[in-house]
């Protein structure tokens, strides 16, 4: 394990004081301290080709080597502007680029993972990134190094960060800015809505709470798709499936997070005028499956963006069951794509195991059901 202040004082020390990106859970004590700096001086991003940008603009501005912090699933949101923007043949932006490595080879990993390990380093190999695998004993040696060669060369590099480095304990804090949990949330919306819906749950705790929930009523969840991986784009499932079957009914679960990192998709599904899918955002604020770190999820209007969009709303954020009963109420005769805020407080109600089923027996199942 790696001394987070002794390995910012590194960073420093090389001339990096800013840093964006999207929070990890194998960088989650580095992310965490992130969170004590100046504001000016660290963005959280709402997705990792923004945060390539925000460090190319912050580059153009102070001449200054950025930092962009990322779990290796995020590499594939940043290929463009690192080959577009950043690389020595275009802008020749000194990024250094500091990689969770989740799926490494021999180390016990959730399905998602795997191939996203496996390819880590080809990719950065394919697009010409220099790179080193972080190490407790020469981590100070190789990084000084490492970032002088980015800016001798004006060029993005990176650090790939395995399990146990710079990770530490996911800490399960409640709050109570809002009444309602996640757990709670997902349960009320259930029991409003008729039994042969669809549901979608996003990346996350989301997946495991409707999961569980399953287990606790006695269903069987052959209609629920649990997206585990490929974090933003459960609504864009959604809309696949809502207009491939338009006499079903579709919910999908997102969270403020994951909705913020493709909010394009939003446009799509409003303008689309798809009057089976009801798309709900269970906002806390927080990227809470990876430590906790805020998003900008209560400094938007939720509802006013998805009404732009062509959603119809009920215009206003809900906080309790009462409150989603009614919603879910007043939109089940829409002519258009529903849209409904939950605000939530942040943590747990419960202690959840993982989540372990068979990805490819469930997606069967809910094909079946489909067909």
């Amino acid at each position: 394990m790696i001394d987070v202040d002794e390995f910012l004082g590194v960073l420093n020390d090389c001339g990096i004081s800013f840093f964006t990106g999207v929070p990890d859970s194998f960088l989650n004590r580095f992310c965490n301290r992130l969170l004590k700096e100046n504001a000016d001086k660290h963005i959280i991003a709402p997705n990792e080709g923004s945060a390539i940008a925000i460090a190319s603009g912050h580059y153009f501005a102070t001449g200054e080597i950025p930092m962009v912090y990322m779990q290796n699933s995020g590499i594939g949101n940043a290929v463009n502007p690192l080959a577009s923007l950043a690389d020595k043949d275009v802008y020749g932006v000194p990024i250094v680029l500091i990689i969770g490595w989740r799926g490494e080879e021999g180390i016990n990993d959730w399905p998602q993972h795997i191939r996203q390990g496996r390819i880590t380093i080809p990719l950065l190999d394919i697009m010409g990134i220099s790179h080193i695998v972080l190490s407790e004993e020469t981590y100070h040696k190789d990084v000084v190094e490492l970032v002088g060669l980015c800016r001798r060369n004006s060029e993005p590099v990176a650090i790939v960060v395995p399990k146990g480095l710079l990770d530490g304990d996911k800490i399960n804090i409640q709050d109570d800015s809002y009444p309602l949990g996640r757990n709670t949330a997902i349960n009320t919306v259930l029991d409003a809505l008729p039994q042969d819906t669809f549901y979608l749950a996003t990346t996350g705790r989301a997946t495991r709470e409707l999961f569980y929930l399953r287990k606790e009523r006695g269903e069987s969840g052959e209609r629920d798709f649990l997206n585990v991986g490929a974090m933003g784009h459960t609504l864009s499932v959604g809309i696949g499936l809502a207009t491939a079957r338009p006499n079903e009914r579709f919910v999908v679960f997102d969270g403020d997070g994951a909705s913020i990192m493709h909010m394009g998709a939003m446009a799509l599904a409003g303008s689309r005028k798809l009057r089976n899918l009801l798309h709900i955002v269970l906002n806390n604020g927080a990227h809470e499956s990876v430590g906790g770190q805020p998003t900008a999820g209560f400094c938007i209007d939720y509802s006013g963006i998805a009404s732009s969009c062509g959603y119809e709303t009920i215009g206003k954020y809900v906080s309790t069951k009462a409150e989603i009963v009614a919603a879910c109420d007043k939109l089940s005769g829409r002519k258009t794509t529903g849209f409904i805020e939950i605000r939530i407080h942040k943590g747990m109600e419960k202690k959840l195991p993982p989540l372990d089923y068979s990805h490819k027996e469930s997606i069967e199942r809910l094909g079946k059901e489909l067909r």
